[in-house]
C-alpha cells in the first residue's frame, strides 16, 4: 500500500503542492478505517477509494476532493463517524464527505421510492457544491470497472441500468463528455452483452478490410491545413460501441449505412483558428448540407464548445470533423472539472451550465420523490433543441419540447399564463414541436391559468411539475368548496341550518384532522362521510338535546356545534350545487349517461376521486344499489352561464348519399353545437350508423339540436345515447 500512496501524492502534488499533507492523513485515516474489509470480488476495500481518488487525480481536482474521495465510505462501511472526520479533515471535507457518502437505502416496501429519495438527497447535495457529484461519478466510474467482480448478475443488470439512466447524462450535464462515454459503455456491456459483442466485431471487421484509413484520413487533414499556414492536432478516434448501438437504434439504419463510425478532432491554438480551419476544409472537401452545427458562437448548456461538420472527405469517405481550441478541448473532456468554479456555490455561478441543477432543486420543492425521478429521466434523457427568445435569449429544451416548455424554461410566471405562441412570427398551436433555431414569442394573459391537459403534451420537468402543483392546489380548493357543501347538507339534514368553522373544530380530534380546511376536504374527497363530520361535532342525540335546551327560544347554542338548528322535518330538501366546480378535478360527469344541465342527477361518492355525477336514470347507478351512504343529493344551478359546455351523445342514422354526413355537420354548426368527436358504429348499402359527441349548454340545447336535425331528410333518425 505504501507505493500506492507515495504514487497517489506524487500525482497530486504535482499540480497543488499544498494538498500533500492533506492527502496522506486522509490516506492513513482511510486504510486504518478500512482495515482487512474485502469488496464483493473479493479484493481489499480499501483499493476501491485509492482507485476513485487516482481519478480524480487525473483530473488535476483539489486537495479537499482527493481527501473526500478516500474518505467518502468510511462513515458508513467502518466503524469512524462524520464527527471524526471533522475533527481530524475540516468542516470543508466532512461536508463533501457527508455529501458523497453512500446513501442508506429507506425502509421501505417499494424499491422505487427509496431509489428516488437516495436522488433527492444527492441533487440537494450537490446543489451545494459541485465537487460532490465530482466524486459520485468517479465512484460510479470504479465501481463500474469493478462491476464484473459482482456474483449477483442480476443486481449488476440494476446499476448498470441505474448508471446508464443517471449518472451517465448527468456526466453529460456538466460537460464530462470522456467519462460519460466509459460509463456509458461499461453499462452497455452488463445490460446487452450481445449487441456490444456484435458492434466490436463488426468495427474489427472495418478495421481489417480498410486497412489504417483512419490513420491516412488524419495525414492528409493534417496536411491540407498545413500547407494552408494552419498548425493543428488532427485525431481520429472511433465512436464507442453504444453510441454506434444507439445512432442505428435510433435512426433505424444498418450498421453499413453509418457515415461517422470514426470522428476526427481538428484542435488548433485559438477561437479565431477554428474558423480558419473551418474554411479550409470546406474549401478542401464537399460539405454535407444540414450536417453543420456551431456550439462555439453558441455553446451547449453544459459549457461545450465546438464546431462540427461533416464532409465527403479523403478517399471519398463521408467523415466528421471536430473543431475546437485547446481550452475547448480539455473543457469538452473534462467539463466543469476543467475549470476551478466548482469551489463556488452552484446558485453563485454565472450563466446556464448550471442552470438545470436550480430547476431540479425548484421541482424538489413540489414534487415527490417519485415524481422527481422522473422528471429527472425526462429531463436528462433526451437531445437537446435550442430555441430563442424575440430578445435572442438561448433556450436549451429537450427534443419533443413545446411552446409551453419554452414558456416554463423562460419563467414559471410566463409558462402560468401562457394563452398562445409565435413560432418565427407564425401562430402555432401550443402543442406544436419546437425545433432548433425557433424564435418563439409567448403570448400571455394575467386571466390564464395552467391547464390540466398541457401535461399530456409537455416534456421538461419543469413544465410538468409546475402543471402538477397548480392543478393539486386547484383540486385541493375544488374538493374544499365540494367537501363544505356536503357538511353544510349535514347537518341540515338533522336541522342545523348555520355552522360555523370553529364548530367543526371541535370534531378535529375525533376525526383525526389537523384543521377545518382538510375535513372539508376529506369529505370532498370522499375519504371521510359527511355524517361523520355531525357526528364528531354533535356526538348522539344527547347534544342535540342539549342543543335544545341551552336554546329554547332561538335554537342558538353555545356549545360545540355553534349552530341554528331548524324545525325537524325542513332539513333535508336541498340539494348540494355543482355549479362552478370545476369538471374532471372534484366532480366528474359520467361518461356512461353524459348528463346535462336540466337532467335530473344524483352524485356517487368515490373515495380519492370525488363525486361522480350520474342522470338519476342512468344504468350505472344499480351497482351502487348496495351502498346508500355514498349517495348524494346533488342538483344544477339556476343560474346560467353561457360559456359552460358540457358533452352530450347522440346516435343517428344517416342515408348513404353524398353530402349527409355534411348536412349533418351542418345542422349542428348552425344550432350552436360544436361536434367534439365522432365514429361510423355501423354502415350498410343504404345507411350508416353515426355516434356523435356534441358539446351544448344543456338539455334544452341539446333537444333544439336533435329537433333540427330529426326535420332533415338526410338524417334517418337521430336519438340520445345513453351508455
Amino acid at each position: 500500500m505504501g507505493n500506492l500512496q507515495t504514487e497517489l501524492v506524487d500525482r497530486v502534488r504535482s499540480y497543488d503542492p499544498g494538498a500533500e499533507s492533506l492527502v496522506r492523513r486522509a490516506y492513513q485515516f482511510s486504510m486504518k478505517a478500512h482495515g482487512s474489509q474485502l469488496r464483493k470480488s473479493g479484493d481489499p476495500y480499501f483499493a476501491h477509494p485509492v482507485e476513485v481518488a487516482g481519478i480524480l487525480a487525473d483530473m488535476k481536482l483539489d486537495g479537499a476532493s482527493i481527501a473526500t474521495a478516500l474518505l467518502h465510505d468510511v462513515v458508513e462501511d467502518t466503524l469512524a463517524t462524520l464527527d471524526d472526520v471533522e475533527r481530524d479533515f475540516g468542516a470543508e471535507v466532512a461536508k463533501l464527505v457527508d455529501g458523497v457518502t453512500k446513501l442508506s437505502r429507506l425502509e421501505m416496501p417499494d424499491g422505487a421510492k427509496s431509489q428516488a429519495e437516495n436522488w433527492r438527497k444527492l441533487f440537494l447535495a450537490m446543489s451545494n457544491d459541485i465537487r460532490v457529484l465530482l466524486v459520485k461519478l468517479a465512484d460510479r466510474l470504479h465501481n463500474m470497472q469493478t462491476l464484473a467482480g459482482h456474483p449477483d448478475p442480476e443486481k449488476r443488470r440494476r446499476i448498470a441500468q441505474e448508471t446508464m439512466d443517471i449518472y451517465a447524462p448527468l456526466a453529460e450535464r456538466i460537460g464530462m463528455q470522456d467519462l460519460k462515454e466509459q460509463l456509458e459503455d461499461l453499462a452497455f456491456a452488463q445490460v446487452n452483452a450481445d449487441a456490444r459483442d456484435s458492434v466490436l466485431a463488426r468495427l474489427r471487421t472495418v478495421r481489417k478490410n480498410s486497412g489504417d484509413l483512419v490513420g491516412r484520413i488524419t495525414s492528409q487533414l493534417r496536411h491540407t491545413l498545413q500547407e494552408a499556414g494552419i498548425d493543428a492536432d488532427v485525431q481520429g478516434r472511433e465512436k464507442r460501441p453504444w453510441s454506434i448501438f444507439t445512432k442505428m437504434k435510433r435512426d433505424a439504419i444498418s450498421f453499413e449505412q453509418l457515415s461517422d463510425i470514426v470522428a476526427f478532432r481538428v484542435i488548433v491554438d485559438s477561437r479565431d483558428a477554428c474558423y480558419r480551419a473551418l474554411g479550409i476544409v470546406h474549401g478542401a472537401f464537399q460539405m454535407v448540407p444540414s450536417r453543420f452545427k456551431d456550439y462555439v458562437s453558441t455553446p451547449k448548456p453544459n459549457g461545450y464548445r465546438s464546431i462540427h461538420t461533416t464532409v465527403i472527405g479523403p478517399e471519398k469517405h463521408r467523415i466528421e470533423v471536430q473543431i475546437r481550441s485547446q481550452d475547448m478541448h480539455r473543457e469538452a473532456e473534462l467539463g466543469v472539472a476543467a475549470h476551478w468554479t466548482y469551489k463556488q456555490r452552484v446558485d453563485a455561478v454565472d450563466g446556464t451550465q448550471y442552470r438545470w441543477v436550480r430547476e431540479l432543486l425548484e421541482i424538489l420543492d413540489h414534487s415527490s420523490p417519485e415524481e422527481f425521478l422522473e422528471n429527472t429521466k425526462l429531463e436528462m434523457f433526451q437531445d437537446q433543441v435550442f430555441c430563442f427568445s424575440p430578445g435572442g435569449r438561448l433556450i436549451a429544451l429537450p427534443r419533443g419540447a413545446t411552446p409551453v416548455d419554452f414558456a416554463y424554461a423562460v419563467h414559471t410566471d410566463i409558462g402560468d399564463t401562457t394563452v398562445g405562441a409565435k413560432v418565427n412570427g407564425r401562430i402555432v398551436p401550443l402543442r406544436t414541436l419546437l425545433k432548433n433555431g425557433d424564435q418563439v414569442e409567448i403570448i400571455r394573459s394575467a386571466a390564464q391559468t395552467p391547464s390540466p391537459s398541457w401535461e399530456s403534451f409537455v416534456v421538461t420537468g419543469r413544465a410538468r411539475a409546475a402543471i402538477r402543483r397548480f392543478r393539486a392546489k386547484q383540486e385541493r380548493s375544488e374538493y374544499e368548496r365540494l367537501g363544505k357543501a356536503m357538511v353544510l347538507k349535514s347537518f341540515a339534514d338533522v336541522g342545523v341550518t348555520e355552522v360555523k368553522d370553529d364548530a367543526v373544530e371541535a370534531g378535529l380530534k375525533a376525526l383525526r384532522l389537523k384543521s377545518v380546511e382538510d375535513v372539508y376536504v376529506a369529505v370532498g374527497d370522499g375519504h371521510v362521510a359527511a355524517r361523520a363530520v355531525v357526528e364528531a361535532v354533535l356526538p348522539g342525540e344527547a347534544a342535540r338535546t342539549k342543543a335544545k335546551k341551552d336554546s329554547p327560544d332561538d335554537g342558538r347554542s353555545d356549545g360545540a356545534a355553534k349552530a341554528v338548528r331548524k324545525k325537524p322535518g325542513k332539513g333535508g330538501d336541498q340539494a348540494i350545487p355543482i355549479r362552478g366546480l370545476i369538471p374532471g378535478m372534484a366532480v366528474h360527469f359520467g361518461t356512461c349517461c353524459h348528463p346535462l344541465p336540466g337532467d335530473r342527477i344524483v352524485g356517487i361518492v368515490s373515495a380519492g376521486k370525488g363525486v361522480a355525477i350520474h342522470t338519476i336514470d342512468c344504468e350505472s347507478l344499480e351497482a351502487f344499489a348496495e351502498s346508500p351512504e355514498r349517495w348524494i343529493d346533488v342538483a344544477w344551478e339556476s343560474a346560467a352561464q353561457a360559456e359552460e359546455v358540457h358533452t352530450a351523445r347522440i346516435k343517428t342514422s344517416l342515408a348513404n348519399v353524398p353530402g349527409s354526413l355534411a348536412t349533418l355537420c351542418s345542422v349542428i354548426a348552425r344550432n350552436s353545437g360544436n361536434i367534439s368527436n365522432l365514429m361510423i358504429t355501423d354502415r350498410n348499402p343504404d345507411f350508416f350508423e353515426m355516434r356523435v359527441d356534441v358539446e351544448v349548454r344543456d338539455l334544452k340545447h341539446l333537444t333544439n339540436i336533435i329537433a333540427a336535425l330529426r326535420i332533415d331528410p338526410a338524417i334517418a333518425s337521430v336519438e340520445r345515447l345513453r351508455g
